[in-house]
C-alpha cells in the first residue's frame, strides 16, 4: 500500500523559477472520480502510469502506481479519459531536504501554478520559501481530479 502525505501552496511570486532544477511536461487524464478517490493515468515524458487513489483527509492519501505501456496510455487519454485533460509543466526546486513540485498548468487551467511538498509525516516541519503563499491543501477546488469539473479559468 503505498501512502503520501502532500500539501499544497499557491505562490506569492516567480522568485522561484530562478531555482528550478528541472522540469517536466505531464499530461493527465482521469477515468473514474469521486469526492474521496480517482483513477487517472498519466504520461510524463516517456513514461506512463495508472494511479488509482484516496484521499483520507486532503492531506494524506493513498496512492497505487503502475507502469503501463505509452501507447496503452495515448490510447486512453484519447479515447476515454474524462475531458478536460490536465496539462502542466512541473518544475522541481530543492530546498534543504525537501522537493518542491510547482506545477504550472496549460489548458482550460491556464494561470494555476501551485507548490506542492511531500512529507513524511503531516506534522513534518520543513522550510517555506518566501515564494510560497497560501496553503490550499484542504481546498478541494485545488484537486487535479476537480479540475476537470470546474476548471481554474471558470472560477
Amino acid at each position: 500500500m503505498g501512502k503520501e502525505i502532500e500539501r499544497k501552496f499557491l505562490l506569492r511570486s516567480d522568485a522561484w523559477r530562478d531555482e528550478v532544477r528541472d522540469s517536466a511536461h505531464l499530461i493527465q487524464g482521469y477515468l473514474a472520480r469521486s469526492e474521496q478517490s480517482a483513477i487517472r493515468v498519466r504520461i510524463k515524458g516517456t513514461r506512463a502510469e495508472l494511479n488509482i487513489m484516496q484521499t483520507l483527509d486532503g492531506i494524506d492519501r493513498l496512492e497505487y502506481e503502475y507502469e503501463i505501456p505509452l501507447s496503452d496510455a495515448r490510447e486512453i487519454l484519447e479515447h476515454v479519459a474524462l475531458r478536460p485533460l490536465i496539462e502542466k509543466t512541473r518544475h522541481r526546486v530543492v530546498r534543504g531536504d525537501h522537493v518542491w513540485e510547482i506545477d504550472e498548468f496549460d489548458g482550460e487551467n491556464r494561470g494555476l501554478i501551485m507548490a506542492e511538498i511531500e512529507l513524511a509525516d503531516a506534522d513534518e516541519a520543513f522550510e517555506k520559501p518566501a515564494w510560497i503563499g497560501e496553503e490550499v491543501s484542504l481546498d478541494p477546488r485545488y484537486y487535479n481530479s476537480n479540475l476537470i469539473v470546474s476548471p481554474y479559468q471558470t472560477w
